[in-house]
């Protein structure tokens, strides 16, 4: 099995109300592929600049990464600058510098093509379009986007949702993308568009999955202080999906400890800034946090 991840590779520069961190690695493409490494071999797909560090590829290497589909290129990475309040699910974006990532097309590899899952990260719908026409035979498609992509590519989003199985978007953008303001109906009218599955997530309140013939919800792990909520959603969907893959079936019951996985590496991304605790998290501690969720929700 394998898992390909097509996504942003940036520097964030993050203020909380706990610290400030300048020009740390983050990007959809860096937390979904972390996260998902801990299950499965993931090969990821993204642009950055001359002034990135080739450490960190080093380190996503030493995750079992493979970055050859990572192209470095003259010019500075793409850039985010934000800032949480004490409620860590509002941010205020404060800087954007698009960078490389202006000129980002995916040319996926002739054995990336053949990948099993194909996740589409937080990238313009009609590079989406682009990724789905060059892969061969995925067992599973999954997507992602932001507000930017629903306010200004509205129709280009609706035809990337219309060709994936798996849809993740946070209960704001579920509403948005449907115009119907509960969220189960949302997330119905979603399914109707062509997905097999819906995923919303909602933040420190987990996430519902919907399908056709069931619904099914997660509790986020409970957390005191969430240093950094940065990437837990991408770290979220690199998890679920690189579960999936590791155990090649999509069952109603894989589909739900998936769910679960997903939920516990979102729950370590948040414990500190950017991709660090990813990259320090080891697999004995994702089992016992595993086995915290099943006691959460046991009765």
């Amino acid at each position: 099995m394998s898992l390909v991840i097509i996504g942003s590779i940036a520097f964030d520069t993050i203020e909380t109300p706990f610290d400030r961190r300048e020009r740390i690695v983050g990007g959809s493409c860096s937390y979904a592929s972390l996260a998902a490494s801990y299950f499965t071999d993931t090969k990821i797909v993204s642009v950055a600049g001359e002034d990135f560090p080739k450490e960190m590829i080093e380190a996503f290497n030493q995750k079992g990464i493979d970055t050859r589909g990572l192209v470095l290129t003259k010019g500075k990475t793409f850039f985010w600058e934000g800032r949480y309040g004490e409620d860590p699910n509002q941010r205020t974006t404060l800087k954007t510098e698009i960078n490389v990532f202006r000129d980002f097309k995916p040319d996926l590899l002739p054995e990336y093509r053949k990948a099993d899952i194909v996740f589409l990260g937080t990238i313009d719908p009609a590079l989406q379009l682009d990724v789905l026409s060059q892969v061969e035979n995925p067992k599973i498609t999954a997507m992602d986007t932001i507000k930017l992509y629903i306010d200004k590519r509205h129709e280009s989003l609706l035809e990337v949702i219309k060709k994936v199985d798996i849809f993740f978007g946070n209960d704001e953008e579920v509403k948005k993308i449907t115009g119907e303001s509960n969220l189960i109906k949302a997330g119905r009218n979603l399914l109707n568009l062509g997905p097999s599955f819906v995923v919303i997530k909602k933040g420190e309140h987990g996430v519902i999955i919907i399908e056709n013939e069931f619904i099914s919800g997660m509790l986020a792990h409970p957390c005191e202080d969430v240093v950094d909520p940065t990437g837990a959603g991408d770290s979220f969907a690199g998890g679920f999906l690189g579960y999936l893959d590791k155990v090649n079936s999509f069952e109603e019951k894989d589909i739900r400890k998936a769910a679960v996985y997903g939920s516990v590496m979102a729950s370590f991304t948040i414990e500190d800034f950017g991709t660090d605790r990813l990259m320090s998290v080891t697999g004995s501690e994702i089992e016992q946090r595993y086995k915290e969720f099943k006691n959460l929700v046991s009765f």
